[in-house]
């Protein structure tokens, strides 16, 4: 995911000549990120883009970033976006966390038990689609059951999506359906192979091409869901250069990448129009 968000920002370097570079944390947690943050903070940069993994805990970072002058652009972290310059979004969450659920539910005939997994509960983005897709569901088709009150957690990773689906098919052997908010639905697919469940249970999950296009293949996951990590990263460096540069961003701004073209600002938020639908029809069409 973020190697492809890295290749945006290297061809934002080549057309633009801006000196911008990525900071790739060691760990997945909070703290990791606050340390570059102050180490970048440290150096008197004039801007920083973040993907925040826990956005509250960022927050204090983030204001002493804009104490010192720096513009803070964030990705992924609608939620607080009253304490940056920016936050920039591929696509109004809740209507993709409406995606989710219409894909799930078209998979599964719109009825069975089904369970929803995130990277982590802190994650806002994810939730967010999370809550989105469940309401959905719980509204449009009274014969879906959720299994758990809350999402199960993969913790970013296929080990994780996978060993958390085989508690989920122990709990629920009669299970028909998962969707994965993180980008790690081929360890679901995976753990339902094991099984001799592969393309029996339906999986609808965030997805990249590079992850995921052998599951769309051979039937075990049912569909993909995504934006370009490389255009989003794009966009949103190139926003802190407008802000640091005193051009500023208002409604209608481009961003200069797929689908941010034309973004609409709702307060520090400025929305694109990019979600991207993957099937095993289209997959090879993609190549991120």
């Amino acid at each position: 995911w973020f190697d492809d968000m890295a290749t945006g920002i290297e061809q934002l370097k080549k057309d633009t000549g801006l000196n911008v570079s990525v900071q790739v944390p060691e760990t997945g947690d909070a703290a990791s990120q606050i340390s570059i943050m102050e180490d970048l903070i440290a150096q008197d940069v004039d801007a920083i883009c973040v993907v925040p993994n826990d956005p509250n805990a960022l927050v204090p970072t983030i204001e002493k970033a804009r104490e010192a002058g720096i513009v803070v652009v964030t990705h992924e972290a609608p939620g607080i976006a009253d304490s940056v310059d920016l936050d920039v979004e591929a696509f109004v969450n809740e209507t993709f966390g409406e995606l989710f659920a219409e894909k799930l539910a078209t998979a599964m005939g719109g009825k069975g038990k089904y369970a929803g997994f995130v990277g982590g509960l802190t994650m806002e983005t994810h939730m967010a689609w999370y809550d989105a897709a469940v309401s959905y569901l719980k509204a449009n088709y009274p014969d879906m059951e959720n299994v758990a009150e809350e999402p199960y957690e993969d913790g970013n990773s296929v080990e994780g999506a996978h060993d958390k689906a085989l508690e989920v098919l122990k709990a629920y052997p009669d299970i028909a359906g998962f969707f994965d908010c993180s980008a790690q639905g081929g360890g679901i697919c995976e753990a339902l192979q094991e099984n001799d469940l592969g393309g029996t249970v339906k999986v609808v999950s965030l997805a990249l091409p590079s992850m995921s296009a052998t599951y769309l293949k051979d039937g075990s996951m049912a569909n993909g869901l995504c934006w370009r990590p490389a255009d989003a990263g794009y966009a949103a460096c190139y926003a802190a250069y407008l802000i640091a540069s005193g051009q500023g961003v208002a409604d209608g701004t481009d961003l200069k990448a797929t689908g941010y073209e034309s973004i609409s600002l709702d307060g520090n938020v400025g929305y694109g129009n990019a979600p991207l639908e993957f099937t095993a029809d289209n997959i090879d069409d993609y190549n991120f």
